[in-house]
């Protein structure tokens, strides 16, 4: 794993704002790329997650209380790393009225004053249906909105109990209806219990809700107490899980192991809007 003075640096200046990122709560085996590339993955809204999917590292459970100056000590970091692209995400916070809407479009709000040049991707939690939230989110104009379905269908309620299949196609759709010049972003994780079928039929299903990129990339068991992996895609899988992605219309498609939803977003975005 790369690390060097980059890496110390962006740790540092996390740490020092109470900065949370789904770099290091979902150990992400990427961490020491990224932030040498003085990237991150911001994760806002505490670091407890009120729901509890069994292929996630993020801690569960209570959480605490909102920190008001989150998004300004965020924008704070953007500006003082120079970032051109910043990905923001978040845990599930079933108990806030909005999910936690209204903070994505302050933190959105905080980057554009600090750092007006940077492109921002949100992350977002399907907010438990609720489409006025997902408004507040798009009327503070991110470049752009990504929503995970994470599996297939047929094993989506083992590992997300409390998510909801048709649900994030619906969120997705809705995104488009909402903000159609927005970009649309979305990812599946392999190595569950899926069919070649099945991840074929989900990506049928996201193309059909006009998402406009698509990440995929092999699930890893981040600890024993969590939903086991089934088995490891060869780099030929998933170069063909990426061919087929492309031709049912997928502007940019990333396949590959270690691919995880905000890797490198910013070539993808790049990619994406070049076509």
């Amino acid at each position: 794993m790369p690390i060097g003075p980059n890496y110390i640096e962006t740790r540092n200046l996390l740490k020092g704002l109470g900065l949370n990122t789904v770099c290091e709560e979902a150990k992400c085996p990427n961490i020491g790329d990224c932030w040498e590339r003085k990237t991150a993955t911001f994760m806002i809204l505490g670091d407890v997650c009120t729901r509890a999917c069994r292929y996630c590292a993020v801690s569960s459970g209570k959480p605490l209380e909102l920190d008001p100056n989150e998004p300004e000590n965020l924008a704070s970091a953007v500006s003082i790393l120079g970032l051109d692209y910043v990905v923001i995400t978040s845990v599930d916070r079933d108990d806030l009225c909005d999910g936690g809407a209204s903070v994505f479009a302050n933190c959105i709000n905080s980057i554009r004053e600090k750092a007006p040049h940077c492109q921002i991707e949100v992350l977002t939690p399907d907010f438990a249906g609720n489409f006025d939230a997902l408004k507040i989110v798009l009327e503070a104009r991110p470049t752009v909105l990504k929503h995970n379905i994470e599996t297939v269908r047929s094993i989506f309620n083992k590992v997300r109990p409390k998510g909801d299949y048709d649900l994030s196609l619906e969120f997705l759709r809705k995104s488009k209806e909402i903000a159609p010049e927005i970009v649309t972003k979305s990812g599946i994780m392999v190595g569950l219990g899926e069919s070649t079928n099945e991840i074929s039929e989900t990506m049928f299903d996201l193309s059909e809700q006009s998402v406009d990129i698509l990440t995929v990339g092999q699930y890893l068991r981040p600890s024993a107490k969590h939903v086991a992996m089934t088995r490891f895609y060869t780099p030929v899988e998933f170069k063909s899980i990426e061919e087929e992605g492309k031709r049912l219309g997928f502007s940019t498609v990333a396949s590959g192991p270690l691919i995880r939803s905000s890797y490198h977003a910013d070539e993808l975005h790049s990619f994406s809007v070049s076509k």
